[in-house]
Protein backbone atom coordinates (compact mmCIF):
# COMPACT_ATOMS: atom_id res chain seq x y z
CA UNK A 1 0.00 0.00 0.00
CA UNK A 2 1.12 3.59 -0.51
CA UNK A 3 0.68 4.48 3.11
CA UNK A 4 3.03 1.77 3.92
CA UNK A 5 5.71 3.18 1.57
CA UNK A 6 4.98 6.97 2.85
CA UNK A 7 5.39 5.96 6.53
CA UNK A 8 9.03 5.82 6.89
CA UNK A 9 9.19 9.56 5.98
CA UNK A 10 6.33 10.91 7.57
CA UNK A 11 8.37 12.36 10.46
CA UNK A 12 6.21 14.19 13.04
CA UNK A 13 8.96 15.98 14.54
CA UNK A 14 8.47 19.35 12.28
CA UNK A 15 4.49 19.47 14.25
CA UNK A 16 6.05 18.19 17.38
CA UNK A 17 8.81 20.67 17.73
CA UNK A 18 6.49 23.59 16.75
CA UNK A 19 3.88 22.39 19.82
CA UNK A 20 6.83 22.62 22.00
CA UNK A 21 7.58 25.95 20.87
CA UNK A 22 3.93 27.08 21.67
CA UNK A 23 3.70 25.34 24.71
CA UNK A 24 6.69 26.98 26.55
CA UNK A 25 6.67 30.05 24.48
CA UNK A 26 9.86 29.31 23.10
CA UNK A 27 11.25 31.46 19.56
CA UNK A 28 11.02 29.11 16.50
CA UNK A 29 13.74 29.14 14.54
CA UNK A 30 12.85 26.16 13.39
CA UNK A 31 10.47 27.39 10.89
CA UNK A 32 11.09 28.03 7.45
CA UNK A 33 9.43 31.32 6.26
CA UNK A 34 9.65 34.17 7.10
CA UNK A 35 7.73 36.59 9.97
CA UNK A 36 7.57 39.63 7.76
CA UNK A 37 5.97 40.02 4.32
CA UNK A 38 7.04 40.67 0.96
CA UNK A 39 7.01 44.37 -1.48
CA UNK A 40 3.95 46.17 -0.58
CA UNK A 41 2.88 46.37 -4.01
CA UNK A 42 2.67 42.62 -4.43
CA UNK A 43 0.32 42.41 -1.62
CA UNK A 44 -1.79 45.22 -3.11
CA UNK A 45 -2.34 43.74 -6.18
CA UNK A 46 -3.32 40.58 -4.79
CA UNK A 47 -5.87 42.58 -2.88
CA UNK A 48 -6.78 44.16 -5.51
CA UNK A 49 -7.35 40.79 -8.12
CA UNK A 50 -9.60 39.76 -4.76
CA UNK A 51 -11.73 42.74 -5.20
CA UNK A 52 -11.77 42.74 -8.78
CA UNK A 53 -13.31 39.30 -9.49
CA UNK A 54 -10.22 37.03 -9.92
CA UNK A 55 -11.70 34.41 -7.50
CA UNK A 56 -12.13 31.30 -10.02
CA UNK A 57 -10.26 28.29 -11.43
CA UNK A 58 -7.61 30.49 -13.70
CA UNK A 59 -6.60 27.83 -16.80
CA UNK A 60 -4.61 24.85 -15.84
CA UNK A 61 -1.32 26.00 -17.05
CA UNK A 62 -1.49 29.10 -15.24
CA UNK A 63 -2.06 32.57 -16.13
CA UNK A 64 -0.63 33.87 -19.60
CA UNK A 65 0.51 36.60 -17.74
CA UNK A 66 2.30 34.56 -15.29
CA UNK A 67 3.59 32.32 -17.46
CA UNK A 68 5.02 35.07 -19.52
CA UNK A 69 6.75 36.75 -16.53
CA UNK A 70 8.22 33.85 -15.50
CA UNK A 71 9.96 32.96 -18.85
CA UNK A 72 11.07 37.06 -18.85
CA UNK A 73 12.40 36.38 -15.62
CA UNK A 74 14.47 33.65 -16.72
CA UNK A 75 15.94 35.47 -19.62
CA UNK A 76 16.79 38.72 -17.37
CA UNK A 77 18.46 37.21 -15.24
CA UNK A 78 19.97 34.00 -16.81
CA UNK A 79 19.86 34.46 -20.51
CA UNK A 80 17.40 30.94 -20.05
CA UNK A 81 14.96 30.36 -22.80
CA UNK A 82 12.33 28.82 -20.13
CA UNK A 83 10.36 26.66 -22.92
CA UNK A 84 6.90 25.69 -21.96
CA UNK A 85 6.01 27.06 -18.60
CA UNK A 86 3.89 25.43 -16.17
CA UNK A 87 1.86 27.48 -12.69
CA UNK A 88 1.72 24.67 -9.61
CA UNK A 89 0.61 25.17 -6.37
CA UNK A 90 4.10 25.73 -5.07
CA UNK A 91 7.32 24.18 -5.87
CA UNK A 92 6.55 21.26 -3.64
CA UNK A 93 3.68 20.26 -6.11
CA UNK A 94 5.77 20.89 -9.30
CA UNK A 95 8.68 18.31 -7.81
CA UNK A 96 5.98 16.04 -6.87
CA UNK A 97 4.26 15.89 -10.20
CA UNK A 98 7.56 15.96 -12.44
CA UNK A 99 8.55 12.87 -10.09
CA UNK A 100 5.25 10.91 -10.48
CA UNK A 101 5.29 12.03 -14.58
CA UNK A 102 9.04 10.58 -15.61
CA UNK A 103 9.35 8.19 -13.20
CA UNK A 104 8.19 4.42 -12.28
CA UNK A 105 8.68 1.22 -10.46
CA UNK A 106 11.95 -0.03 -11.31
CA UNK A 107 13.37 3.35 -12.12
CA UNK A 108 15.47 5.15 -9.65
CA UNK A 109 16.65 8.83 -8.56
CA UNK A 110 19.70 10.18 -7.68
CA UNK A 111 19.23 12.61 -4.84
CA UNK A 112 21.74 14.71 -2.22
CA UNK A 113 20.86 13.77 1.35
CA UNK A 114 20.51 15.88 3.49
CA UNK A 115 17.36 16.62 1.32
CA UNK A 116 14.00 18.44 1.16
CA UNK A 117 12.01 16.35 3.18
CA UNK A 118 9.32 15.83 0.73
CA UNK A 119 11.78 14.21 -1.79
CA UNK A 120 12.18 10.81 -0.45
CA UNK A 121 8.01 10.74 -0.49
CA UNK A 122 7.45 11.71 -3.81
CA UNK A 123 9.69 9.32 -4.90
CA UNK A 124 7.81 6.40 -2.76
CA UNK A 125 4.95 7.74 -4.17
CA UNK A 126 6.10 7.02 -7.91
CA UNK A 127 7.18 3.55 -6.59
CA UNK A 128 10.69 4.50 -7.65
CA UNK A 129 14.41 4.39 -5.77
CA UNK A 130 16.20 6.96 -4.80
CA UNK A 131 19.96 6.55 -4.44
CA UNK A 132 21.52 9.29 -2.04
CA UNK A 133 24.77 11.29 -1.94
CA UNK A 134 25.85 12.16 0.65
CA UNK A 135 26.72 15.90 1.83
CA UNK A 136 29.57 16.06 4.40
CA UNK A 137 30.13 18.62 6.43
CA UNK A 138 32.25 21.69 6.14
CA UNK A 139 31.74 21.98 2.60
CA UNK A 140 28.68 20.31 1.92
CA UNK A 141 30.00 19.51 -1.45
CA UNK A 142 29.30 15.85 -3.12
CA UNK A 143 32.49 13.65 -3.68
CA UNK A 144 32.45 13.02 -7.38
CA UNK A 145 33.70 9.10 -6.93
CA UNK A 146 30.48 8.73 -4.77
CA UNK A 147 28.37 10.86 -7.36
CA UNK A 148 29.30 8.63 -9.80
CA UNK A 149 28.31 5.60 -8.22
CA UNK A 150 24.63 6.92 -7.45
CA UNK A 151 24.09 6.50 -11.12
CA UNK A 152 23.42 3.57 -13.02
CA UNK A 153 21.57 1.45 -15.73
CA UNK A 154 18.12 2.36 -14.15
CA UNK A 155 18.92 5.88 -13.05
CA UNK A 156 15.59 7.84 -14.71
CA UNK A 157 15.87 11.15 -12.88
CA UNK A 158 18.30 13.15 -10.66
CA UNK A 159 16.98 15.25 -8.11
CA UNK A 160 19.52 18.86 -7.63
CA UNK A 161 18.55 21.36 -5.11
CA UNK A 162 20.85 24.36 -5.19
CA UNK A 163 20.95 26.77 -3.13
CA UNK A 164 20.47 23.64 -0.83
CA UNK A 165 18.14 23.12 2.33
CA UNK A 166 18.97 22.62 4.70
CA UNK A 167 22.70 23.14 4.53
CA UNK A 168 22.90 26.65 2.77
CA UNK A 169 25.42 25.30 0.36
CA UNK A 170 25.32 26.63 -3.39
CA UNK A 171 26.94 23.82 -6.18
CA UNK A 172 29.06 25.63 -8.70
CA UNK A 173 29.93 25.62 -12.08
CA UNK A 174 32.08 22.40 -11.94
CA UNK A 175 29.97 20.25 -9.72
CA UNK A 176 26.81 20.97 -11.60
CA UNK A 177 29.04 20.10 -14.98
CA UNK A 178 29.96 16.67 -13.31
CA UNK A 179 25.54 16.04 -12.44
CA UNK A 180 24.72 16.86 -15.59
CA UNK A 181 27.51 15.00 -17.37
CA UNK A 182 26.14 11.94 -15.69
CA UNK A 183 22.56 12.55 -16.39
CA UNK A 184 23.62 12.91 -19.75
CA UNK A 185 25.83 9.84 -19.55
CA UNK A 186 22.51 8.13 -18.02
CA UNK A 187 19.93 9.82 -20.52
CA UNK A 188 18.34 11.05 -16.83
CA UNK A 189 16.08 13.82 -16.50
CA UNK A 190 17.15 16.50 -14.44
CA UNK A 191 14.73 18.46 -11.80
CA UNK A 192 16.24 21.31 -10.20
CA UNK A 193 14.67 22.79 -7.29
CA UNK A 194 15.89 26.62 -7.44
CA UNK A 195 13.52 28.26 -4.86
CA UNK A 196 16.36 29.95 -3.42
CA UNK A 197 17.99 31.76 -6.36
CA UNK A 198 17.61 34.84 -4.96
CA UNK A 199 19.19 33.99 -1.63
CA UNK A 200 23.15 33.48 -2.06
CA UNK A 201 25.90 35.39 -0.30
CA UNK A 202 29.47 35.55 -2.46
CA UNK A 203 27.91 32.91 -4.43
CA UNK A 204 26.73 32.36 -7.93
CA UNK A 205 23.61 31.08 -8.91
CA UNK A 206 24.14 29.04 -12.29
CA UNK A 207 20.63 27.32 -13.07
CA UNK A 208 21.48 23.74 -14.78
CA UNK A 209 19.93 24.63 -17.83
CA UNK A 210 21.85 27.01 -18.79
CA UNK A 211 24.58 24.79 -19.05
CA UNK A 212 25.52 22.90 -22.48
CA UNK A 213 23.70 20.27 -23.06
CA UNK A 214 21.28 20.17 -20.75
CA UNK A 215 18.49 22.57 -21.28
CA UNK A 216 16.83 19.96 -23.44
CA UNK A 217 16.44 17.30 -20.83
CA UNK A 218 16.21 19.65 -17.20
CA UNK A 219 13.13 20.79 -15.65
CA UNK A 220 13.63 23.79 -13.58
CA UNK A 221 11.47 24.48 -10.50
CA UNK A 222 11.06 27.62 -8.68
CA UNK A 223 8.32 29.88 -6.85
CA UNK A 224 7.37 33.05 -5.40
CA UNK A 225 6.70 32.04 -1.80
CA UNK A 226 10.22 31.98 -0.76
CA UNK A 227 11.14 34.70 -3.31
CA UNK A 228 8.56 37.27 -1.94
CA UNK A 229 8.33 36.26 1.54
CA UNK A 230 4.54 34.83 0.43
CA UNK A 231 5.03 31.07 1.16
CA UNK A 232 0.91 30.75 1.86
CA UNK A 233 0.24 31.49 -1.45
CA UNK A 234 1.67 28.47 -3.00
CA UNK A 235 2.56 29.89 -6.68
CA UNK A 236 5.12 28.26 -8.03
CA UNK A 237 6.03 26.74 -11.54
CA UNK A 238 8.12 24.68 -13.54
CA UNK A 239 9.68 24.97 -16.72
CA UNK A 240 11.50 23.45 -19.54
CA UNK A 241 10.91 21.46 -22.91
CA UNK A 242 7.79 21.23 -23.96
CA UNK A 243 7.32 17.17 -24.13
CA UNK A 244 8.66 16.98 -20.47
CA UNK A 245 6.39 20.11 -19.42
CA UNK A 246 3.26 17.95 -21.15
CA UNK A 247 4.04 14.80 -18.68
CA UNK A 248 4.18 16.98 -15.79
CA UNK A 249 0.84 18.79 -16.85
CA UNK A 250 -0.95 15.26 -17.32
CA UNK A 251 -0.22 14.33 -13.62
CA UNK A 252 -0.60 18.15 -12.07
CA UNK A 253 -4.11 18.58 -13.48
CA UNK A 254 -5.32 15.78 -11.53
CA UNK A 255 -4.04 16.92 -8.75
CA UNK A 256 -4.84 20.24 -7.84
CA UNK A 257 -6.01 21.20 -11.48
CA UNK A 258 -5.44 24.86 -10.89
CA UNK A 259 -5.40 27.64 -7.98
CA UNK A 260 -4.34 30.93 -6.68
CA UNK A 261 -6.43 33.17 -8.65
CA UNK A 262 -5.50 36.02 -7.59
CA UNK A 263 -2.12 35.72 -6.56
CA UNK A 264 -1.06 34.52 -10.14
CA UNK A 265 -1.40 38.66 -12.00
CA UNK A 266 0.07 39.96 -8.93
CA UNK A 267 3.38 37.42 -8.58
CA UNK A 268 3.02 38.04 -12.55
CA UNK A 269 3.70 41.78 -11.70
CA UNK A 270 6.26 41.34 -8.96
CA UNK A 271 8.43 39.48 -11.25
CA UNK A 272 8.85 42.45 -13.29
CA UNK A 273 9.90 44.50 -9.92
CA UNK A 274 13.58 46.78 -10.07
CA UNK A 275 16.46 44.96 -9.60
CA UNK A 276 16.91 46.80 -6.54
CA UNK A 277 13.99 44.63 -4.90
CA UNK A 278 16.09 41.53 -5.74
CA UNK A 279 19.25 42.66 -4.56
CA UNK A 280 17.45 43.62 -1.27
CA UNK A 281 16.28 40.11 -0.99
CA UNK A 282 19.91 38.85 -0.26
CA UNK A 283 20.99 42.48 1.47
CA UNK A 284 18.47 42.43 3.79
CA UNK A 285 19.44 38.66 4.91
CA UNK A 286 22.64 38.98 4.97
CA UNK A 287 23.27 40.47 7.99
CA UNK A 288 21.09 38.52 9.84
CA UNK A 289 22.74 35.45 8.46
CA UNK A 290 25.61 36.93 10.24
CA UNK A 291 24.25 37.82 13.39
CA UNK A 292 23.09 34.14 14.09
CA UNK A 293 26.10 32.09 12.48
CA UNK A 294 28.15 34.71 15.08
CA UNK A 295 25.54 34.46 18.07
CA UNK A 296 25.80 30.10 17.49
CA UNK A 297 29.73 30.36 17.59
CA UNK A 298 29.66 32.32 20.59
CA UNK A 299 27.54 30.00 22.47
CA UNK A 300 30.28 27.41 21.31
CA UNK A 301 29.05 25.29 18.54
CA UNK A 302 30.88 24.69 15.31
CA UNK A 303 28.44 26.66 12.73
CA UNK A 304 28.89 26.31 9.11
CA UNK A 305 28.64 29.55 7.19
CA UNK A 306 25.17 28.81 4.37
CA UNK A 307 26.37 30.47 0.87
CA UNK A 308 22.88 30.97 0.41
CA UNK A 309 19.00 30.18 1.16
CA UNK A 310 18.15 31.33 4.08
CA UNK A 311 19.17 28.28 6.74
CA UNK A 312 22.01 27.80 9.12
CA UNK A 313 22.97 24.63 10.06
CA UNK A 314 25.20 24.51 13.27
CA UNK A 315 27.44 21.28 15.17
CA UNK A 316 26.23 21.01 18.67
CA UNK A 317 29.30 18.45 19.18
CA UNK A 318 31.58 20.91 20.62
CA UNK A 319 29.01 21.23 23.29
CA UNK A 320 29.14 17.48 24.32
CA UNK A 321 25.63 16.92 22.28
CA UNK A 322 25.85 13.37 20.69
CA UNK A 323 22.09 13.24 19.80
CA UNK A 324 20.58 16.55 17.99
CA UNK A 325 17.06 15.10 17.35
CA UNK A 326 16.63 14.72 21.68
CA UNK A 327 18.50 18.16 22.39
CA UNK A 328 15.70 19.81 19.45
CA UNK A 329 12.91 18.08 21.90
CA UNK A 330 14.18 19.71 24.95
CA UNK A 331 15.77 22.78 23.73
CA UNK A 332 11.95 25.23 23.62
CA UNK A 333 12.09 24.22 27.41
CA UNK A 334 15.63 24.41 28.31
CA UNK A 335 16.22 27.44 26.40
CA UNK A 336 13.67 28.99 24.98
CA UNK A 337 14.66 28.71 21.25
CA UNK A 338 13.44 25.56 18.81
CA UNK A 339 14.99 24.58 15.98
CA UNK A 340 14.92 21.67 13.84
CA UNK A 341 17.99 18.56 13.78
CA UNK A 342 19.15 17.70 10.29
CA UNK A 343 18.76 14.31 10.68
CA UNK A 344 15.45 14.49 9.99
CA UNK A 345 16.24 14.85 6.18
CA UNK A 346 18.94 12.04 5.55
CA UNK A 347 18.78 8.41 5.18
CA UNK A 348 21.60 7.58 6.98
CA UNK A 349 20.75 9.96 10.58
CA UNK A 350 24.44 9.79 11.71
CA UNK A 351 25.32 11.94 8.66
CA UNK A 352 23.90 14.59 10.72
CA UNK A 353 23.99 13.36 14.25
CA UNK A 354 24.69 16.19 16.10
CA UNK A 355 23.58 18.82 13.37
CA UNK A 356 20.70 21.41 14.27
CA UNK A 357 19.22 23.48 11.37
CA UNK A 358 18.47 27.09 12.27
CA UNK A 359 16.50 29.52 10.00
CA UNK A 360 17.34 33.62 10.03
CA UNK A 361 14.25 34.54 7.81
CA UNK A 362 13.09 36.97 11.45
CA UNK A 363 13.08 39.94 12.51
CA UNK A 364 16.54 41.02 13.53
CA UNK A 365 15.56 41.64 17.03
CA UNK A 366 13.75 37.92 16.91
CA UNK A 367 17.09 36.58 16.48
CA UNK A 368 18.79 38.92 19.01
CA UNK A 369 16.33 37.71 21.49
CA UNK A 370 16.96 33.81 20.45
CA UNK A 371 20.47 34.09 20.54
CA UNK A 372 20.29 35.70 24.25
CA UNK A 373 18.07 33.07 25.42
CA UNK A 374 20.50 30.19 23.94
CA UNK A 375 23.62 32.07 25.55
CA UNK A 376 21.60 32.52 29.37
CA UNK A 377 23.46 29.79 31.49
Amino acid sequence: MLVERLRPFTSTIFAEITQLAVRHGAINLGQGFPDTDGPASLLADAVSGIEGGANQYPPAPGLPALREAVAAHQERFYSLDAGDVLVTMGATEAIAAAVIALCGPGDEVVVFEPYYDSYPAVIAMAGATRRTVALRAPDFQPDPAELRAAFGPRTRAVLVNTPHNPTGTVFGRDTLRAIGDLAVEHDAVVITDEVYEHMTFAAEHVPMATLPGLADRTLTVSSAGKTFSVTGWKIGWVHGPAELVAAVRAVKQFLTFAGGAPFQPAVAKALALPDAVYAAISGDLRPKRDLLVAGLREAGMRVFEPQGTYFVVADLAPLGVRDAAAYARAMPERTGVAAVPVSVFCDDPDLALTLLRFAFCKRTEVLEQALTRIMEP
